[in-house]
C-alpha cells in the first residue's frame, strides 16, 4: 500500500472517515477545516494512492511552548535560559477503523516528525498528548519521553527527531 500525505483540502472526502473515537471523527468532519483557515492547526491527511480523495488517517500540528522547568534538568541545563521553550505539538492523530493494524499510525507519526524537521519554524521540543496509556506506549516506541508531572504528555528533543529522520533515510 502506498500512501499520499498532504494538507487537508476541501477536495478530500471526510464524510466517510471513522476511527472509533467520536471526538476525533467529529474534529475531522466539523472543525479541522476551520482550524486550518484560522491558523490554529495544520491538518495533514493520508490517503491511499489508489484512492487519493479518501482519507485513511490524519494528524494535526501546531506551534506550542513548554516551560523550561518542565523539561528534565539535564536537558534544561543545555538550553537557553528563556522561561519557555519553543515546540511543535502533535495534537490529534487518527486512523480509519478499516485501516487500523496496518502501521498507518506509525507512518503518520513519522511524517509529522519529518514535516516538523523540514519546517523553517524554530523549535526545540516535539510534544504529543496521549489520550491514554496505550497511546502513550505507542509514542514511546518513537523515542518520545514522558513528563514526570503529566505522564500522558510526551516529548522529544529536536536532536532526537533529527536522529530519527536520519535513521529512516
Amino acid at each position: 500500500m502506498s500512501l499520499l500525505f498532504g494538507l487537508l483540502t476541501p477536495e478530500l472526502d471526510r464524510s466517510g472517515f471513522a476511527c472509533g473515537e467520536p471526538a476525533l471523527d467529529a474534529y475531522l468532519h466539523k472543525q479541522a477545516g476551520q482550524d486550518m483557515k484560522r491558523g490554529f492547526a495544520t491538518v495533514v491527511a493520508a490517503c491511499e494512492s489508489s484512492s487519493p480523495a479518501v482519507i485513511v488517517g490524519y494528524y494535526t500540528l501546531c506551534a506550542a511552548s513548554i516551560l523550561l522547568t518542565a523539561l528534565p534538568e539535564e536537558t534544561a541545563r543545555k538550553m537557553s535560559r528563556y522561561p519557555a521553550v519553543p515546540a511543535i505539538r502533535l495534537g490529534r492523530l487518527a486512523v480509519s477503523t478499516a485501516m487500523q493494524g496496518q502501521h498507518i499510525g506509525s507512518l503518520l507519526v513519522l511524517d509529522a516528525v519529518r514535516r516538523a524537521w523540514r519546517n523553517e519554524l524554530a523549535w526545540a521540543a516535539f510534544l504529543v498528548d496521549a489520550k491514554n496509556e496505550r497511546a502513550a506506549a505507542f509514542y514511546e516506541k518513537f523515542l518520545f519521553q514522558r513528563f514526570r508531572e503529566n505522564t500522558l504528555t510526551l516529548w522529544m528533543h529536536r536532536k532526537q527527531a533529527g536522529a530519527l529522520i536520519a535513521a529512516l533515510g
